[in-house]
């Protein structure tokens, strides 16, 4: 592809798909076989590709929830005694079971003292395992979709992908394939293959991988990158502005910077230009400040942010998505106990900027797991919840609402998702207990909709 298709085929992408950025995708109509089907069984439905599904009905059924208990997202408030109307892949009406009447030959489900909420977002996933050298590319997209289908059955009905670990714009593929009900999986934005600073000039002895990150030197190349990303249909840039940490000989956090800031600020005016948004991926130190200085959208870990720091974010409406969970794992004591001799850890550290954020007024502090099916195995994202209501003082209130509308309004879907209301899309899930007194409760999902189809009832 020539620099000059890759900017054709940008601006194409941003007016096609610009006006669909706020919208959560719905799956397309599929038109019968054409003329009289003298194969196999009855006429199936046949995608845009050729392959074939079995039709829907030709009416959606009306499908009633009855709630013992409900959470209102957008009020932070346990509702009681409600019905939840289904049609098709949206909600119809939402309310007191005493106001809203259940339409004759309706499918009834009797949740009874469940809490139902509405369906989980999962701010920073990767579908995709990394790769290994005896992994083919089949068996990573086997593993790829048993991940994603975990996630779902978790009650984790939508996602942001924050790139294909070393697979491509695989991610672009397989978000498509769940939008046009090809698959099972949660709704999907993606970020393919992430773009890379090299620090060194490129070795041409040594092939450039076009599954792995892009790597650039340059603001221009930098530019390029962001422009060839949005051609092949991500949802989000992905720039890493900071890498490792370390400790000093008298214990201070040091942190590695990548990009320079005009590079880092020339990627991300690219990317704005475009109509895209970034996701910023650093630790802490210069390359932290850099990201708040130029822009990231949201800022991913982000282990030294300071109160000073945090408050410029909210000036700037900039969002936080600390992944906690992934980050505080035994490991990385390991790991520091081994490189300091025992004297220092990060971990603290961490759970100290987090702890800022959570008390920071108009800061959006986002659910995100960072599961990789390694480290963080997909389908127990409920530990994210967790550990920011247990480590850094954030209410159970807060962290549903951070996992469910907030995340919907950083991904600008909240008019489709992140609440159970009318008109948004059916995605529903259920835990056994009562969440806002034990956000553990989450771990027990027994029933999960979504777009209208139930993929779970226990």
């Amino acid at each position: 592809m020539t620099r000059a298709n890759v900017i054709v085929g940008a601006g194409l992408i941003t007016v096609l798909c610009g006006a669909l950025a706020a919208q959560a995708p719905q799956t397309p109509p599929r038109p019968a076989a054409p003329g009289p089907w003298r194969i196999v069984g009855a006429p199936p439905c046949i995608g845009a590709e050729g392959g074939t599904i079995p039709c829907p009905p030709a009416a959606a059924r009306v499908t009633a929830i009855r709630a013992g208990r409900l959470f209102d997202s957008v009020t932070g408030r346990m509702l009681t005694g409600q019905v939840v109307l289904v049609q098709g892949e949206r909600i119809t009406d939402v309310g007191p079971s005493a106001q809203v009447a259940i339409p004759a030959g309706a499918q009834v489900i009797d949740l009874g003292t469940a809490t139902v909420l509405p369906g989980l977002i999962d701010a920073h996933t990767h579908m995709f395992n990394n790769p290994t050298p005896k992994m083919s590319r089949e068996r990573a997209t086997m593993l790829a979709v048993q991940n994603f289908q975990l996630d779902l059955r978790a009650g984790f009905t939508a996602a942001r992908d924050m790139t294909s670990h070393g697979n491509g714009y695989a991610d672009v593929e397989m978000r498509d394939a769940i939008n046009a009900g090809d698959l099972d999986g949660p709704r999907f934005q993606v970020s393919g293959r992430g773009i890379r600073w090299g620090a060194e000039p490129a070795n041409p002895a040594v092939p450039v991988n076009p599954l792995a990150d892009i790597v650039i030197r340059s603001a221009e190349e930098g530019r390029v990158a962001v422009r060839e990303s949005v051609a092949r249909g991500v949802d989000w840039i992905k720039v890493y502005p900071g890498g490792a940490y370390s400790f000093s000989p008298t214990g201070e956090a040091q942190y590695v910077t990548t990009y320079p800031l005009p590079v880092l600020q020339a990627l991300l005016d690219e990317t704005h230009r475009l109509g895209r948004r970034a996701a910023c991926h650093v630790f802490g130190g210069e390359g932290l400040q850099n990201a708040i200085t130029a822009g990231c959208d949201t800022v991913e870990h982000g282990y030294g942010l300071t109160q000073a720091q945090l408050d410029t974010m909210v000036q700037k409406k900039l969002d936080f998505d600390p992944t906690l969970a992934r980050y505080n794992t035994p490991f990385m004591d390991d790991t520091d106990a081994k490189n300091t001799g025992g004297k220092y850890r990060i971990v603290p550290i961490f759970e100290r900027a987090v702890s800022l954020a959570v008390k920071t007024k108009g800061l959006r502090t986002m659910v995100g797991s960072g599961v990789d099916g390694a480290a963080f195995p997909h389908g127990t994202q409920a530990t994210e919840f967790e550990m920011l209501v247990t480590r850094t003082g954030m209410t159970t209130t807060q962290a549903l609402q951070a996992g469910t509308i907030v995340n919907a309004r950083v991904l600008g879907w909240d008019g489709q998702i992140g609440s159970i209301a009318k008109g948004k899309f059916a995605d529903i899930v259920a835990v056994g207990g009562d969440p806002l007194a034990d956000i553990t409760q989450l771990r027990q999902v027994t029933f999960v909709m979504k777009g209208g189809k139930i993929i779970r009832r226990d």
